[in-house]
C-alpha cells in the first residue's frame, strides 16, 4: 500500500512556502488489487461466456424452428391421407378416419372425388391400398384413409 505524506516547508521554491509531497511505501502490507485474476483473464472469460450464450441461443432458435416446421397442421400447410390440404379437406364431405358406406352406383373413382375433389388420383391410390381391390360393393363399409 502506498501513502502520501505532506511536509510543509521542507522544500521551498522561489522563496514561497509550499508543502512538498513525498511517497511512502509500506512493504509489510500486500497490495489487495493483485489478489484476484488478471483483468485480461477476466475479460477473456467474459468473452467465452458471451460466445457460449450466443451459441446456446442459436441452437435454441434452430431447434424451435425445426419443431415448428415439422409440426403437422393446417396452419403450416399440412395434408391429410389422400393428399388434400387440410383447408380443403375440412370443407369436403368425407375426411380421413371416417367410415363411408358404399351406395349403389358408387365406384372407387366417385368415392375418391368425394375425398379429394382437386386431385382424386391420390385418393384412388389410397383407397385401393386400403381395400386391396378396385371393386366396391354396395353396403360395404370403407374406412377413409
Amino acid at each position: 500500500m502506498a501513502a502520501v505524506e505532506m511536509f510543509p516547508g521542507q522544500y521551498s521554491f522561489n522563496d514561497s512556502i509550499r508543502p512538498a509531497l513525498r511517497l511512502v511505501v509500506t512493504p509489510d502490507e500486500s497490495m489487495p488489487f493483485r489478489r484476484g485474476p488478471l483483468v485480461a483473464n477476466r475479460r477473456a472469460a467474459r468473452a467465452r461466456m458471451k460466445a457460449r450464450r450466443r451459441r446456446s441461443a442459436l441452437v435454441a432458435v434452430v431447434v424451435v424452428s425445426m419443431v415448428l416446421l415439422a409440426w403437422p397442421g393446417h396452419a403450416f400447410g399440412g395434408t391429410n391421407g389422400v393428399g388434400l390440404s387440410t383447408d380443403l379437406a375440412t370443407g369436403s364431405t368425407l375426411s380421413s378416419g371416417m367410415v363411408y358406406v358404399v351406395q349403389p352406383g358408387d365406384t372407387v373413382d366417385t368415392i375418391a372425388r368425394l375425398l379429394n375433389p382437386v386431385d382424386p388420383t391420390l385418393a384412388v391410390r389410397a383407397l385401393v391400398a386400403e381395400l386391396h381391390s378396385h371393386v366396391v360393393v354396395a353396403g360395404e363399409n370403407v374406412l377413409v384413409p
